[in-house]
């Protein structure tokens, strides 16, 4: 859940759309046009950086983050929006209209790269505006055909979960992880207010996630301050709404960092850390995948990790939903991404936060019930 937002109004420019298609010959053979653009941008920046494997299939992973296969993939799924909303203007310095194609992998390297839009406008042999259309419209055609991606699992997918947590952790009816980052921002002087600024004194928004055995999103929340604590993000999200009217995780809960606060489906670690050191210990091997899936995002689309200047704050949260969506979009292809692509460094690097004071009970018997079964468990392993 965000905050309420201003409602999009898509511009749909009939006209200019009309022109576009009349500039299309139908005598174009599409899969050479298809081809072509891989062809130049390959011999134009294989030679860019250091670190750009010589090899195409590999290079073509470093540059766009996803597989040929996962990359057709993707174009599948904007397809139909992309054809059938050309804006006016779409084309690249030879004067031929982008192919589907190009217009991804445009908007992917811009995702990925976090490079300016001139930047990889260049890359491309298109202009700034050209870069800013593209990602946009790409942006909006993945917030609808993508969403299946990043859903709340159904009650099969939730028991195998539990049982792959148990069997790797020995946490019984545990099905996931939750962690927050903060997504930097350079505003304008009109938009600067105490509410956007946070502990590190940057402009930030929140981005919490929480994550399954495989470092999958299973839900987000975004769009809020990042001047807010974690436990105060986590109340204004409709996954803890839901939780509390007991409609999820009816049983079963998710593991989080003490600065979250201690609930009968949200079990933080023991703050005397020696004599329970045991349960502290197998409760972070969890909840360290949290983190691990936001290092992987952050890394992988460097657009969220690097300052951003200047977004406008009511399309950002879909700026960061879609990244999202291609983080479990190269999981369920089974896509790896390269090692060098997860963030060496903490996802959040240069924030400390306090622990959180709230203790239910009920969560207090949760959590001793669970570190009864793992020291049993224990014991029986050792006889």
């Amino acid at each position: 859940m965000a905050p309420p937002k201003k409602s999009k109004k898509t511009k749909r420019r009939h006209a200019d759309s009309a022109k576009c298609s009349t500039k299309v010959s139908t005598s174009v053979d599409y899969k050479t046009v298809e081809s072509d653009w891989w062809n130049c941008f390959w011999l134009k920046n294989s030679d860019s950086e250091p670190a750009v494997p010589s090899n195409e299939t590999e290079g073509f992973k470093y540059f766009f983050r996803v597989s040929k296969k996962t990359f057709d993939y993707i174009c599948s799924l904007v397809r139909e929006d992309l054809i059938s909303r050309p804006p006016s203007g779409l084309i690249n310095i030879e004067g031929r209209l982008l192919t589907v194609e190009k217009q991804v992998a445009i908007a992917l390297r811009r995702l990925a790269s976090g490079e300016s839009q001139v930047s990889v406008g260049s890359a491309f042999g298109v202009g700034q505006s050209t870069v800013s259309q593209v990602t946009w419209r790409f942006i909006e055609s993945m917030e609808e055909r993508a969403k299946h991606h990043l859903k709340w699992p159904e009650k099969s997918r939730i028991e195998e979960i539990k049982s792959n947590f148990k069997i790797k952790f020995g946490f019984p009816n545990c099905c996931g992880a939750i962690d927050a980052t903060h997504i930097i921002m350079t505003l304008p002087a009109v938009e600067t207010s105490e509410d956007w600024c946070d502990q590190a004194s940057n402009y930030s928004m929140f981005l919490q996630a929480i994550v399954d055995d495989e470092l999958r999103f299973l839900d987000i929340v975004t769009g809020w301050p990042g001047s807010m604590t974690v436990s105060r993000l986590l109340k204004c999200s409709g996954f803890y709404k839901l939780c509390e009217g007991g409609k999820r995780l009816e049983g079963e809960f998710i593991v989080a960092k003490a600065a979250y606060p201690l609930l009968p489906w949200l079990i933080t670690p023991y703050n005397d850390d020696e004599s329970n050191k045991f349960f502290n210990t197998k409760h972070e091997a969890i909840r360290v995948m949290a983190e691990r899936a936001l290092s992987m995002l952050k890394g992988a689309w460097r657009i969220l990790h690097k300052v951003m200047w200047r977004p406008d704050k009511h399309k950002l949260p879909s700026v960061i939903l879609v990244c999202c969506l291609l983080h479990n979009i190269i999981i369920d292809s089974g896509d790896a991404l390269r090692d060098d692509v997860p963030l060496s460094i903490h996802h959040d690097l240069g924030y400390e936060e306090k622990s959180c004071d709230q203790v239910t009970s009920r969560g207090m018997v949760v959590r001793e019930n669970i570190l009864r079964h793992l020291q049993s468990h224990e014991c029986h392993q050792l006889v």
